[in-house]
């Protein structure tokens, strides 16, 4: 028993050996979190801002200036064009310079006044469907505003009954700034882990048939079980390493600490790279070349995130992707850190995510030992 601890750590010291001999990996493990926790939740938002409007005026009335002037004063759009005719700004959207119109019939300000209402033309770009749903609702937020506050003002539009109505006061859990960078972060944290800890073992097999020294370890007395260890344990430090890195990222830049334990995401993240890197050393062990295990993992590695709910919700999903997902290691790892970083779940709650990666462990795990041919 000794002697086959003695080997593992042998084995284990080789490997950190060989990862420290190539001088990128360590540049890489500091900067691409820096680089995806700093950059992406700003560039992979979805919030919708700066939105180009182009305004035709029929009316020009102070009624109608105050309107284009509380289009022009919102955060989420960017007066660009202001066309004396609606064809002019149909050009104006067919050239890219609007992403929506906003026409104010003739005598806007006469019907307000003397009827209590009036029409307002919206034209919306749909090219790109999310932009043009959230412009949309975002534009009828702000006609809404509009008329309420007309509808304030002292004499204007008296003559309408007033209504009685219910007075909605939303109250946000667990996210009480409705930031999106708050539910981006912790998604990021599992395809760090996917891309580094899990493209790194598939090469690392596959590498040693290229350079011809895995026919040394095959003549040892060295057996599957030892040697597919040796394989993961500096993969399983590094990718711990890369998890408390991007968590100090994450309260550096955002603030953001975990709302539940940390021992309990120290727990799944254990979990859930030695599914990752067991999947790159079956890719590697059924591979012949680096070239063949790189595109066979990065195929993988797209699906695991598309089909994860890190950009998309799994809810919104057609059933047939929904079911998909329930093959994805990294869905339930991403459903973990969220749940833990925003609500502080405890183990009971999560014990779903926690039985299928543990089973997905055992079937990966078993895999990446009988997959390894060992010739004596």
């Amino acid at each position: 028993m000794k002697g086959v601890l003695m080997v593992i750590r042998f084995l284990i010291e080789k490997e950190f050996k060989q990862m420290m001999r190539t001088r990128v990996l360590p540049v890489v493990f500091v900067m691409l979190p820096l680089f995806v926790l700093f950059l992406m939740p700003k560039a992979a938002t979805q919030e919708v801002k700066n939105l180009k409007v182009c305004v035709v005026d029929n009316d020009h009335s102070p009624l109608s200036a105050r309107l284009v002037h509380k289009l022009s004063a919102s955060t989420y759009f960017v007066l660009t064009e202001t066309c004396p005719s609606y064809r002019e700004a149909l050009h104006c959207m067919e050239a890219g310079r609007a992403d929506f119109i906003v026409e104010i019939s003739p005598g806007f300000e006469r019907e307000l006044v003397a009827e209590g209402g009036s029409r307002v033309l919206v034209s919306v770009n749909g090219v790109n469907g999310v932009k043009a749903a959230l412009g949309s609702s975002y534009l009828s937020q702000i006609l809404t505003g509009y008329a309420a506050e007309l509808w304030e003002e002292e004499g204007l539009l008296a003559s309408r009954p007033v209504l009685a109505g219910l007075d909605v006061c939303p109250r946000y859990l667990f996210n009480a700034g409705l930031d999106y960078t708050v539910f981006m972060v912790p998604g990021l944290m599992a395809m760090l882990l996917v891309l580094v800890v899990g493209f790194l073992p598939a090469l690392n097999i596959v590498g040693e048939k290229e350079r011809g020294t895995i026919e040394q370890i095959n003549v040892t007395p060295v057996g599957r079980f030892d040697f597919i260890l040796s394989k993961l344990v500096p993969y399983w430090c590094v990718g711990l390493f890369i998890l408390f890195y991007a968590m100090l990222l994450a309260r550096v830049f955002y603030g953001l600490v975990p709302a539940g334990s940390v021992g309990l995401l120290l727990l799944f993240a254990t979990l859930f790279i030695l599914v990752v890197s067991c999947l790159g050393l079956i890719v590697s062990n059924y591979s012949d070349t680096m070239q063949q295990a790189a595109l066979v993992m990065f195929f993988f590695l797209v699906i695991f995130i598309l089909m994860s709910g890190l950009l998309t919700p799994v809810s919104s999903m057609p059933a047939w992707a929904k079911a998909v997902t329930y093959l994805n290691p990294l869905r339930y790892f991403i459903e973990a850190l969220r749940m833990l970083y925003l609500k502080g779940s405890s183990f009971l709650e999560l014990l779903p995510q926690f039985v299928a990666l543990s089973l997905y462990a055992v079937v990966v795990w078993t895999w990446a030992i009988v997959s390894y041919k060992k010739n004596r």
